[in-house]
């Protein structure tokens, strides 16, 4: 375990103390680079992603870097406390336990109302993968007995950020960002930036 896993994991331990954490992003060291996104595709590929058919891999990034002519920075959950996505779910499949909002992918059904009601956009549709293959989608189609058939179409669900809480060295963005642009922080420790930005702007106002 090199220097920067270990801290990120002490880091992790530190935050799940807490109610809420997010991973924030320092638009004056992003350069746009998108090894965030390409980690974090392989972080959730559920399998071995440089020794498997290419087709049978589920990469998904959780995060999408936009860039700007002035700036860049990835988009992602911000782990709201009284989360949007939750209470417009029509199907309860998105929930805020043990500091972080979740999907339940087994409920969720593409209904694409949460990316909606997210504020920041970072919420997509992703195909839903199970052992190497992509789930079909059923209930738009009856067979002749009456049971819901495969209708040719894959299954997508909501798709968002998790913080990583299955991997062992915390969020696999953090990790390999090479600026160090990307951090794991409580929301306390947000607001306080904001407040701080806040200050600065009107400082020099």
């Amino acid at each position: 375990m090199n220097y920067c896993t270990l801290n990120i994991s002490q880091e992790k331990r530190r935050v799940n103390k807490m109610k809420n954490c997010l991973v924030v992003a320092d638009p004056n060291k992003c350069i746009g680079c998108r090894t965030c996104e390409a980690a974090c595709g392989i972080a959730h590929s559920g399998g071995d992603f440089f020794n498997t058919n290419v087709s049978k891999i589920n990469f998904n990034p959780r995060l999408n870097v936009i860039k700007t002519a002035k700036v860049s920075a990835p988009v992602q959950c911000r782990q709201c406390e009284d989360a949007p996505c939750g209470k417009a779910c029509p199907v309860n499949a998105i929930s805020n336990e043990n500091g972080y909002v979740s999907v339940n992918k087994d409920v969720c059904v593409g209904c694409k109302i949460c990316m909606l009601a997210c504020p920041f956009g970072a919420i997509e549709l992703a195909s839903q993968y199970r052992d190497g293959e992509v789930v079909d989608q059923k209930g738009l189609k009856m067979s002749e007995e009456g049971n819901p058939t495969v209708n040719g179409k894959g299954r997508v669900v909501a798709n968002k950020c998790d913080l990583c809480q299955d991997r062992d060295g915390g969020p696999a963005c953090i990790e390999v960002c090479p600026t160090k642009s990307l951090k794991l922080v409580t929301y306390d420790d947000n607001n306080n930036i904001v407040e701080k930005k806040d200050d600065d702007e009107r400082e020099v106002s």
